[in-house]
């Protein structure tokens, strides 16, 4: 028993409902030019050894970043880690090459530099590490921030918009400490609630109305939010934008990834304590968080799986100099394609898991030179998404909002009813959304779409797509066919000589160029050559190439054909 006691001393202690340490706000970064630096540090979260974290330019999170839609953006991102990783814009419309994918690394000491022109309406994003296998481990650690979008649409309207006084980001995650304080990259195992990187958060508000900007930065975790008085509130945002009208409710359910905008009225509570509460007992069976597992009898993962847990505490003080008394009760207009407009509709199914066994994506797991889906510049398309397994997933896509058309046939809620890039997807359930892929074409570097519980998505659960100019049906299949069957070896390859394999359908007369390229997207080298040898073989010397990841891009007879990742050892 002794020996039990003295193990429990040395746990983190956490109490929940003493609200003891005043709400960290991320500092702000405005303008068209931006400078990111992610790298290691450590927190004192608890009395003893420091907490290694992972931040972008501060020791965990990173700053808010303020977007003025239209504006031309040029951002550096230095890699101080000791590992490469990459940054991802999650939810904006920008290009491939600029969306901070897999295939977007930065190596440890250099630097990527996209730029790019806000597309997006006034909206809540965020920005994470998305480098395969590694995602969870680094957004765990505390490499996430938020990016606020403006416009000239959204400033007209009667709504709270100064940052840190009546509009406040609210980062959410769940997190566990080990007993040596430090942070556990894990699963469902969360058993404690951060905002904003806080530990038992309180924030003094005004007693008037006051916006929130909400993200479930959670690795896994859905959050069920309300108020412990039951207070209603108003959701006025969801992932892509304003909504229609706010929405009146007393419960907010986000999955991971996902983000919504609410305004609460604090006018009548300066003798009143109001509290932040997730409500798990609420959630169904198989969805993250609500205890119990996917199945009768199934254990709990967390001490915060299917309990209702204070995490939060506000402290009303007066009403600033000109308050927002009432908001807009139109906030923004969507004009949502009809089926009828369609190019096409596609399956993606989610599959696996049970018996150690991995969850998919169309029963494949992900492959970074395997272009899942190849879609049409200017198409709208049809997305259903089926998921035969027994927990819910949130499903994420890279490019683009959508519109939510049903779940298992009937209409979304009205909360759910603006533009999205995170949709959870029960188990057993289906749901249809409608999207437009527009402005961005590249046969070669792809765009994302996967579950966004991170532990799935470094699994595996993640497939790709490209958008390319549509240059007839029959060249599609044609590129279609060849693709991923081009092969690299050895990989890595330490001598300067490669062997690149091709398929058996080339003939001695078709054409195959290979162009070598940095992971800043410089050619380092090209290979031009008519294809011969019986072995389906090319051998290419890389002379004086330094150690690192480079990119193969290969065309044959003029149209590009494929891209393999090589790594120089």
């Amino acid at each position: 028993m002794t020996r039990v006691i003295l193990l429990l001393l040395l746990l983190p202690i956490h109490v929940f409902g003493q609200f003891t340490n005043e709400l960290i706000i991320p500092p702000t970064l405005e303008g068209t030019d931006f400078e990111l630096t992610i790298a290691a540090s450590t927190r004192q979260y608890y009395d003893g050894t420091a907490t290694e974290t992972i931040g972008f330019n501060g020791d965990f999170l990173g700053p808010t970043l303020i977007f003025n839609q239209g504006d031309d953006l040029n951002i550096e991102v230095h890699n101080e880690l000791n590992e490469s990783t990459t940054v991802h814009w999650h939810g904006m419309h920008v290009s491939p090459e600029d969306d901070g994918g897999p295939h977007t690394i930065i190596d440890p000491g250099t630097t990527w530099n996209p730029t790019f022109t806000v597309l997006d309406r006034a909206t809540t994003f965020w920005y994470h590490p998305h480098l395969h296998e590694r995602t969870n481990f680094h957004v765990t650690k505390g490499a996430a921030g938020m990016i606020i979008i403006k416009s000239e649409a959204e400033a007209a309207l009667d709504l709270p918009r100064t940052y840190g006084v009546d509009d406040f980001p609210l980062i959410i995650q769940g997190k566990e400490f080990d007993d040596d304080n430090q942070l556990v990259v894990m699963g469902s195992d969360d058993n404690l609630i951060m905002v904003n990187g806080t530990l038992d958060p309180y924030l003094e508000v005004p007693a008037q109305i006051v916006r929130f900007r909400v993200l479930n930065g959670s690795n896994e975790r859905v959050l069920n939010l309300g108020f412990e008085d039951d207070r209603e509130f108003q959701q006025i945002g969801s992932d892509g934008g304003l909504l229609s009208s706010p929405v009146t409710t007393n419960r907010l359910r986000l999955a991971s990834g996902e983000r919504a905008e609410i305004v609460v009225d604090f006018s009548g509570d300066t003798n009143v304590v109001p509290r932040m509460v997730t409500y798990a007992s609420e959630l169904g069976q198989g969805i993250p968080g609500s205890g119990g597992g996917p199945g009768p009898g199934s254990p709990a993962g967390s001490e915060l799986d299917g309990e209702d847990h204070t995490f939060m505490e506000f402290r009303v003080s007066s009403a600033t100099a000109n308050p927002i008394t009432e908001i807009s009760t139109q906030l923004a207009t969507h004009d949502i394609w009809d089926e009828s407009e369609a190019n096409n509709t596609r399956t993606i199914s989610m599959d696996g898991g049970g018996m150690g066994n991995p969850f998919t994506l169309n029963d494949d797991l992900f492959d970074e030179n395997n272009f899942s889906e190849t879609v049409y510049l200017d198409d709208i398309e049809i997305w259903t998404i089926t998921n035969s397994t027994n927990i819910a997933h949130p499903f994420h896509i890279h490019d683009v909002q959508f519109y939510i058309l049903d779940k298992d046939g009937q209409a979304p809620p009205a909360n759910e009813q603006g533009l999205k890039d995170v949709v959870l997807v029960e188990g057993g359930q289906t749901i249809r959304f409608i999207t437009k892929f527009e402005d961005f074409a590249d046969p070669e570097v792809p765009y994302m779409y996967h579950c966004h519980i991170l532990p799935h998505e470094d699994g595996g659960m993640m497939g790709q797509f490209i958008v390319v100019e549509n240059e007839g049906e029959e060249t599609i299949l044609a590129i279609q066919a060849l693709r991923s069957q081009y092969r690299v070896y050895p990989n890595p390859v330490d001598d300067q000589i490669i062997r690149v394999l091709l398929p058996d359908q080339l003939s001695p007369t078709d054409q195959v160029d290979f162009t070598v390229y940095d992971l800043a997207g410089k050619e380092v080298s090209f290979f031009a050559s008519t294809f011969c040898g019986p072995d389906n073989l090319k051998i290419l010397y890389l002379e004086d190439y330094k150690p690192g990841i480079y990119h193969i891009s290969i065309r044959l007879n003029g149209e590009y054909a494929d891209q393999l990742k090589l790594v120089m050892k």
